[in-house]
């Protein structure tokens, strides 16, 4: 049964839902793409159009301008484009809110993040609980199908984490999440995808180890894994969306995740964080004009959506787990690599924003075709992994899946040690102020990606 799609958004992971939908227009039906910025939207609309992306003109696409934290305004566009699927791809400030109207209108809800307050960073964890869940019984009560981070990272890997629970293992130790982009765009710096949301997920580190939550300095704990495709790159201990559920909903001892970064995104980081050009909270200039420095970065960098035409080189993403099958010990890594050079010439994108905005528009396919619809609100780990997994791998996400020898050189070794240890033997020297918090860097020569 083809239900209506609205997505709200307009950035880089909202174009390549876009092209998605409409590429799978006889599942979805109508499409209408809504941002505060009209010709956002038709620029999306023009790139589908260019790219002979509508798989049945017959069915409608659109675009609207509205202001998502205006609940009435977006019930009211949800009931004039005759909506039975909102995907959320705006940022993370504005899930609350979308998610309420889609309650009231009676509809679908998918997003890729968890939700944020402008004026709070790195919340007291699990995230999930702070915002989302709280609405867990009213999704159930009104039989709303609500589905959280459905995009890469979380999601993708979240069904990792359920697909190997499910066919490999019977019991799991660790889940490590590497996250890796070895790709080139070519400019002095940037991130690829919102600057804000990017920075602000790095400011403190909440990872679960031993069933339990435990704080580390940001970029203190470093590893370098020869990832498939891509080769050797250094990743570090991080926190992020996915774990706040998984930690919840997956029966492991430890649970990490580890992103990639080389010398030069840490020094410019450490830079504008020292000096307090990430700070979320207002300051005052003499002018008596109040700015808040973060969102002064993120105007001065380029947008994400603007790197594609000359972006190359691969991502690779994936989870290696450490377990039990059968009574033997057994290590797997499952994983993703996409190319950005790829990405471009296909839906005229970068790789960050296609890896996270093809899953969506696959859990979409999923709740019309009614595999996924569980008339409740969900992490994506507790729904069935493999019916997301087969469709990834037609919509252009492939999935590998290699099984590594135990302890042998493609193990990886992201155990975390006592904090004293990893201090003493990374690769930066990290100092804390108890009266100013901030995180000072001096990086030994490490290999960059």
């Amino acid at each position: 049964m083809k239900k209506n799609v609205l997505i709200i958004g307009a950035g880089g992971v909202a174009h390549v839902a876009a092209h998605k939908a409409a590429m799978n227009n006889e599942v979805l039906g109508d499409l209408c793409i809504a941002s505060r910025t009209l010709s956002k939207c038709d620029e999306i609309i023009e790139s589908i159009k260019r790219k002979g992306h509508i798989q049945n003109p017959a069915y409608k696409l659109c675009s609207r301008q509205i202001d998502a934290l205006d609940i009435p305004a977006t019930i009211r566009l949800i009931r004039e484009t005759r909506s039975e699927i909102v995907i959320n791809l705006g940022n993370a400030f504005i899930n609350m809110s979308v998610l309420e109207a889609c309650l009231e209108a009676g509809v679908a809800y998918i997003d890729t993040a968890i939700h944020e307050e402008p004026d709070k960073v790195c919340e007291t964890p699990p995230w999930y609980a702070n915002y989302e869940w709280k609405r867990k019984d009213r999704c159930a009560e009104k039989g709303v199908t609500a589905i959280l981070g459905a995009g890469f990272d979380p999601g993708v890997v979240n069904a990792y984490c359920a697909l190997a629970a499910k066919r490999y293992f019977d019991q799991i130790d660790t889940i490590d999440i590497l996250d890796v982009n070895a790709g080139s765009h070519g400019k002095y710096f940037a991130t690829n995808f919102d600057p804000e949301i990017n920075f602000r997920e790095f400011i403190k580190v909440w990872t679960w180890i031993d069933r339990k939550w435990q704080e580390y300095p940001t970029h203190s704990v470093k590893r370098i894994y020869d990832f498939p495709v891509v080769g050797s790159c250094p990743i570090y201990l991080n926190g992020h969306d996915e774990l706040h559920s998984l930690s919840k909903n997956i029966d492991a001892n430890s649970i990490r995740f580890w992103m990639g970064f080389g010398d030069h995104y840490i020094n410019v980081f450490t830079v504008l964080r020292t000096l307090g050009f990430l700070s979320h909270l207002p300051v005052t200039l003499t002018t008596g004009q109040e700015v808040v420095p973060l969102k002064l970065v993120k105007a001065l960098l380029p947008d994400p959506q603007t790197l594609a035409p000359g972006y190359t080189g691969k991502t690779c993403i994936g989870n290696f787990v450490k377990g039990w099958k059968d009574g033997r010990n057994r290590e797997m890594f499952i994983y993703q690599v996409s190319d950005h050079h790829q990405c471009f010439e296909e839906v005229e994108s970068q790789g960050i924003s296609y890896t996270a905005g093809v899953p969506p528009v696959a859990a979409a396919m999923l709740v019309a075709q009614g595999v996924w619809d569980p008339k409740t609100m969900v992490n994506v780990e507790e729904l069935d992994p493999e019916p997301f997994i087969s469709l990834l791998n037609r919509m252009g996400l492939p999935t590998e899946v290699k099984e590594i020898a135990p302890g042998s050189k493609d193990s990886f070794n992201g155990a975390v040690r006592s904090l004293e240890q990893e201090l003493a033997e990374s690769t930066a020297t990290v100092t804390v102020s108890a009266a100013n918090p901030m995180i000072a860097f001096n990086p030994r020569p490490a290999a960059t990606t």
